[in-house]
């Protein structure tokens, strides 16, 4: 069996994001996000005042690239870290007024790069497509 790129799952996969995330960005920009913040602000939009620990595991990252995405956010005005309320020894990420302002216009911005990645699938196939790229996720969260 020869290795082609063009039926390989990972290549495409890798270069279905870089694309996406080149569209999402000319997008996000003039908001004054990156991509690299993005999926932070989703899950503290969501889920306002979690800790680095619990951003780390919802966003399956590495702890340093979690520090380094929060020392950003910080310095640009986007969080605030204090101490939790129970427990002294955690800190929890806080969204700022400047954050919370931005949730519409950048969830609008990804909405429609979403509509013109998928505007060649049919309803049925947007949801295939969705819910295949939820398996393949799945079973590599599974895999060590």
């Amino acid at each position: 069996m020869t290795f082609k790129k063009e039926q390989s799952a990972g290549y495409l996969a890798n270069h279905m994001a870089r694309l996406f995330a080149r569209g999402l960005d000319a997008r996000i920009r003039p908001l004054g996000l990156s991509t690299g913040i993005f999926p932070a602000l989703l899950e503290l939009w969501e889920n306002d005042g979690l800790t680095q620990k619990e951003l780390v595991t919802r966003l399956d990252i590495e702890q340093a690239t979690m520090a380094n995405t929060l020392n950003r956010m910080e310095r640009d005005g986007f969080v605030t870290r204090r101490k939790d309320a129970t427990d002294g020894r955690v800190q929890r990420v806080w969204l700022t007024d400047k954050a919370r302002a931005l949730q519409a216009p950048a969830t609008t911005a990804a909405a429609a790069q979403n509509d013109v990645v998928l505007a060649q699938l049919s309803e049925a196939e947007r949801v295939a497509f969705l819910d295949l790229m939820d398996k393949a996720i799945a079973a590599m969260k599974e895999t060590p």
